[in-house]
């Protein structure tokens, strides 16, 4: 019963097993964590933490002032409708504003010691999203000029869409509908999204308790990073140092189950209980914000399904543009790449304020890595690889991180030296 060639394929059980084992031994870690390094962490001063003095938050300041940037695309894109600019004119001050939604936030964190990584990594995140909806938003309405000019029928899904739906163009280019597309939970534009009919108050309920569990649980998560991951941590920077690959092994393996454990967490909470709970206020018709990645046999496959939102725009806006310019699929595919490596940097590097590349370069990994999975592993191989890359991959770029970052910024206080 346990050959791939058996039709027997119930093994709930088995699956019961796996989890009960799992709990156990986490639970034996901890505890051993406990007995060994005491607690760590004052939950009282964690939420003080938080909620000290927030009206001096220049994260959250900034949050507020990319709403600039985002009446700069509406104002642009009515002008081009009535032709009061060109389409050069018009192309120019996206560059310009797209260019100053990546710079401006960039230079405000790298120059106000105030912001932490954290508040960092938030409003980075912010505008990085801003900049992939108002790129499409760019894409969509120029597609609708182009076909209402030439008066045939368009090649692309988004134009044909401008004849079939409720709005047309130029009647989508209204403030309502530019702050709906901007919390929607989506990153390609559409002039009439799918809705549903009304508000399921049973769905949104559970959806937002699910978010009020996991707020508890994020705030675990944080006391999880300092009671189970900083120890590790700490005592990975000198055989970091001394560059023993024993013991550097071993502290990764430790390091992994919890930084694992934590970004699961992060996945449900994001991409199911709140973008599930934003759609269904909004009446967003279109829930695939994931498909089965875990069922992944290759590196492709994982990145392709892991975050549908994200694939959707590099499919769309990027590489089949890159196709219909006459680009090969292998320099496509690098190209997407390269640019989600260039985010992934984007968001660490930059609220860590020093470059290092360490996540740049494990994005890039993925192409060698993809190309050998799809070759040489199938089936339960491959999806065995996948998650291995999972498991492993994150905790060496954290240890990187967090190794520079000492070096960077803690090697000459000698309380932390000393405590690490």
């Amino acid at each position: 019963m346990l050959s791939s060639a058996s039709s027997f394929r119930n093994y709930r059980g088995v699956l019961n097993w796996c989890v009960v084992m799992l709990v156990l031994s986490n639970a034996r870690l901890f505890l051993e964590n406990l007995l060994r390094y005491g607690i760590l962490v004052d939950p009282i001063q964690v939420v003080s933490l938080f909620l000290k003095d927030p009206y001096s938050w220049p994260a959250a300041c900034l949050v507020i002032v990319s709403n600039v940037f985002i009446f700069v695309a509406l104002y642009t894109e009515r002008k081009l409708a009535m032709g009061s600019i060109s389409e050069k004119v018009g192309l120019l001050i996206y560059i310009f504003n797209l260019t100053v939604i990546l710079c401006f936030p960039m230079v405000v964190v790298l120059k106000l010691p105030s912001i932490t990584p954290v508040g960092g990594a938030f409003t980075l995140g912010v505008y990085t999203i801003l900049f992939l909806k108002l790129y499409s938003y760019k894409d969509v309405n120029r597609w609708c000029r182009v076909r209402t000019q030439v008066k045939a029928r368009p090649s692309s899904p988004s134009a044909s869409s401008c004849m079939q739906s409720h709005v047309s163009y130029p009647g989508n280019l209204s403030l309502r509908d530019m702050y709906y597309f901007v919390f929607a939970p989506t990153l390609c534009y559409e002039l009439n999204f799918p809705r549903s009919e009304s508000i399921r108050m049973g769905f949104l309920l559970r959806r937002l308790f699910e978010m009020v569990v996991f707020m508890s649980v994020r705030h675990i998560s944080y006391l999880m990073f300092f009671q189970w991951m900083v120890p590790i941590i700490r005592s990975s920077m000198k055989p970091l140092q001394e560059m023993d690959y024993s013991r550097m092994t071993e502290r990764l393996l430790r390091l992994a189950v919890p930084n694992h454990l934590i970004w699961l967490i992060f996945f449900y909470c994001f991409f199911h209980s709140s973008m599930n709970f934003v759609a269904e206020l909004l009446r967003f018709g279109d829930r695939e914000f994931y498909r089965d990645w875990w069922n992944s046999e290759t590196i492709t496959y994982f990145w392709q399904n892991w975050n549908i939102p994200v694939h959707k725009w590099c499919l769309r806006h990027f590489y089949k543009p890159l196709l219909r310019r006459g680009a090969g699929k292998l320099l496509s595919q690098s190209a997407v790449f390269f640019a989600s490596a260039f985010f992934h940097e984007y968001l660490v590097s930059v609220p860590l304020r020093m470059f290092r590349l360490w996540a740049f370069m494990g994005m890039m990994a993925q192409l060698p890595l993809a190309w050998f999975v799809a070759k040489f592993l199938r089936g339960n191989y491959g999806n065995a690889a996948v998650w291995l890359s999972l498991i492993i991959g994150q905790p060496i770029a954290v240890l990187m991180y967090v190794h520079d970052y000492y070096v960077t910024h803690c090697q000459d206080d000698p309380t932390i030296t000393e405590a690490l």
